[in-house]
């Protein structure tokens, strides 16, 4: 039986990257598994499971994604308020148009993480969403990805 050469990679070991990654155009479900998978870290060799190696992700023009289908229209989320008859509704389209539309892109990614995890937790706090095009990270000088360009199926097209 041949044994890994690889040995795991401990908290210490661990250098973490800022990236800046434009949401505008972009499809909400494939962004939000690519952010997902920055976030905790698969995109290294040095991948471990029970390491926070990911890298720190800035989110710019949130409220500029598109969803393919009729999703604005169709996809309602309920919730309760916890009062007799408090059951809320609203459709994506309600809730993009809102006071938050980050919370779109929060919500997706934080679904596409590890379940009642307090490492999930701890990488969904590696996660800076703005609405608008500016934000607040110059000091940790982000890398740029496009992630328009990796495939044309990131893009929504008309």
């Amino acid at each position: 039986m041949l044994k890994s050469t690889t040995a795991p990679l401990k908290p210490a070991d661990v250098e973490k990257k800022w990236v800046v990654i434009d949401a505008q155009d972009a499809v909400v479900g494939r962004l939000a598994s690519f952010i997902a998978m920055r976030l905790r870290g698969k995109h290294l060799p040095t991948y471990t499971p029970h390491v926070d190696s990911g890298d720190y992700v800035i989110i710019i023009n949130a409220e500029k994604v598109h969803y393919t289908g009729k999703k604005l229209t169709d996809k309602v989320f309920h919730w309760h308020t916890g009062h007799p008859g408090g059951v809320k509704t609203r459709t994506m389209g309600q809730i993009l148009g809102g006071k938050y539309p980050e919370r779109v892109l929060m919500k997706a990614v934080e679904r596409m993480l590890p379940k009642e995890s307090p490492l999930a937790r701890a990488q969904l706090t590696h996660l800076r969403i703005y609405a608008g095009s500016e934000h607040s990270h110059e000091a940790q000088q982000p890398e740029v990805i496009d992630f328009k360009a990796m495939s044309r199926k990131n893009v929504r097209s008309f």
